[in-house]
């Protein structure tokens, strides 16, 4: 049974809509006033709230904006009762996210139908997600066992051939064996990690309230953060000399764990896919509201199908077995741009340079509100 939420301080109206609602078996409760209904949109969580817009204390449109910016309720169908509807109203209640307008006086047949329409429109969404969540069951699944056996061989193969040879072998050639199970040891740790990583995101973003929660995090001081990722990642890779870096500070919508990781990831790539001399150069500057973080290195490149491929990314394991420098690395970084209400994109030559361009939204700025209802 549908949990329905009306507030509205008329209370004949009021009386009227509960009475419709419960006759077509819904679960309906009411509020005087906009206080008490966000007081309880939170408390009980309906599937579909139906709000009045003139109202003492707090109106509609506060009512709305208040529950579009609680994860809790940021994604629930919300339909406004009005005495008026011109165009001001209208383009100012869906700015802030209304799903639909009903103007007094109506009939039971269109109230019915605008929350019967709204009602079936979530249910698509939640099988969406429901489908998705299965996708990514099914690729961990069928890519977890192939990626963890190499480091896994590695390490058992050696330590069982340090075993068998124990006494013949020399001091130098244990050493050069424990070293080589050590890096199949944190090759296996990082696999493990982003496998870790990348099933949260995913299982975020079919989660609404959750999205809403990450974009709620914020970094104070992105500079100081990214340049302190982008030195340990060169030096993890002996390219410290390599390392360019020309950054502008700002405050941005995104967690410091999680600006980490997409550096970190990131310049993985750039390090990786390029020869040891060659420069990588990190920057960003501050456009229109958005902090804009550049990667570049003058490595391999990718072809124009691979810069397609990684954007439209569907299959998990299509990208993982290809390898093209367009692993699951880049698919992190990929989710975590768009988690933030930000993007990731690649401008690539083939066999001369990659630069992966990333936006992210500045704190405070007038976008804000927009960016957490998308």
């Amino acid at each position: 049974m549908k949990k329905l939420l009306i507030v509205e301080d008329e209370a004949a109206i009021r009386a009227n809509i509960l009475d419709l609602l419960k006759a077509q078996d819904f679960d309906a409760i009411a509020a005087e006033n906009g206080t008490i209904g966000v007081e309880m949109a939170l408390s009980h969580l309906p599937d579909l709230i139906i709000c009045d817009i003139m109202m003492p204390e707090l109106d509609g449109y506060e009512v709305l904006k208040t529950l579009r910016q609680n994860p809790l309720t940021a994604t629930t169908p919300f339909i406004f009762l009005t005495a008026k509807a011109d165009q001001v109203d209208l383009r100012a209640g869906m700015s802030l996210g209304a799903d639909d307008y009903l103007t007094k006086p109506f009939r039971s047949k269109e109230l019915l139908q605008a929350i019967a329409t709204r009602l079936e429109k979530q249910a698509v969404i939640e099988n969406q997600q429901a489908q998705k969540l299965n996708e990514l069951r099914c690729s961990i699944t069928l890519s977890l066992p192939h990626e963890l056996r190499t480091p896994l061989n590695g390490i058992i193969g050696l330590s069982e051939l340090m075993i068998a040879e124990y006494s013949s072998l020399s001091s130098t050639e244990s050493l050069e064996m424990l070293q080589d199970i050590r890096t199949s040891g944190k090759r296996l740790h990082r696999l493990i990690q982003n496998f870790l990583v990348y099933a949260e995101l995913e299982l975020a973003a079919t989660d609404s309230k959750r999205v809403a929660s990450f974009r709620n995090y914020q970094t104070h001081s992105a500079k100081s953060i990214i340049a302190e990722q982008a030195i340990l990642q060169a030096r993890a890779a002996n390219r410290e000399a390599d390392l360019h870096l020309k950054l502008l500070d700002a405050s941005i919508q995104i967690s410091t764990r999680y600006l980490k990781k997409l550096v970190e990831e990131l310049l993985d790539n750039a390090f990786k896919f390029s020869s040891a001399g060659t420069p990588v150069t990190v920057s960003s500057v501050r456009e229109n509201n958005f902090f804009i973080l550049s990667i570049c290195d003058k490595g391999r490149g990718m072809s124009t199908r691979q810069v397609t491929e990684v954007g439209a990314y569907q299959q998990f394991e299509r990208k993982l077995y290809e390898q093209q420098g367009s692993g699951l690395g880049l698919i992190i970084a990929i989710r975590l741009a768009k988690l933030h209400a930000g993007k990731l994109f690649i401008e690539s030559l083939l066999g001369q340079q990659t630069t992966v361009l990333v936006t992210l939204p500045e704190v405070n700025s007038c976008l804000e509100t927009k960016l957490l209802l998308t």
